[in-house]
C-alpha cells in the first residue's frame, strides 16, 4: 500500500547538523578520555617521584591537544561521510522518482 503523500529527496542542511552534532560529542568523549588518562598519568608519576601531582598539566598539554586533534579528524571524516551519504541518497531518490 502507498502512501498518497509524495516523497521528498534528502536535504542538504541535514549535513551540516549531523556532521555539528557528531564531531562535537567525539570530540567531547576524546576530551574525557585524555584528560582521565591524563590525570592518571601525572598522578602516577607524581607518587612514583614522591611529589605533589600538578594537575593543569594533564588539561594545558595533553587532554586539549588530543581533543583538538580528535575533533579535527571527527569533523573531516563524518563531513565526507555524510556527502558520500547524500549524494547517494539523492541518486536513490532520483531513480525511484523516475521508475
Amino acid at each position: 500500500m502507498e502512501s498518497k503523500r509524495p516523497r521528498t529527496g534528502p536535504r542538504w542542511y541535514g549535513i551540516v547538523v549531523r556532521v555539528l552534532l557528531v564531531t562535537f560529542l567525539v570530540t567531547l568523549l576524546a576530551f574525557a578520555v585524555g584528560l582521565l588518562l591524563a590525570i592518571l598519568g601525572v598522578v602516577g608519576v607524581a607518587k612514583a617521584r614522591g611529589a605533589t601531582p600538578y594537575l593543569p598539566l594533564a588539561y594545558r598539554y595533553v587532554a586539549l591537544p588530543v581533543a583538538c586533534v580528535v575533533g579535527t579528524v571527527a569533523l573531516v571524516t563524518s563531513l565526507v561521510m555524510e556527502i558520500r551519504h547524500y549524494r547517494q541518497a539523492k541518486a536513490l531518490h532520483g531513480i525511484e522518482r523516475a521508475g
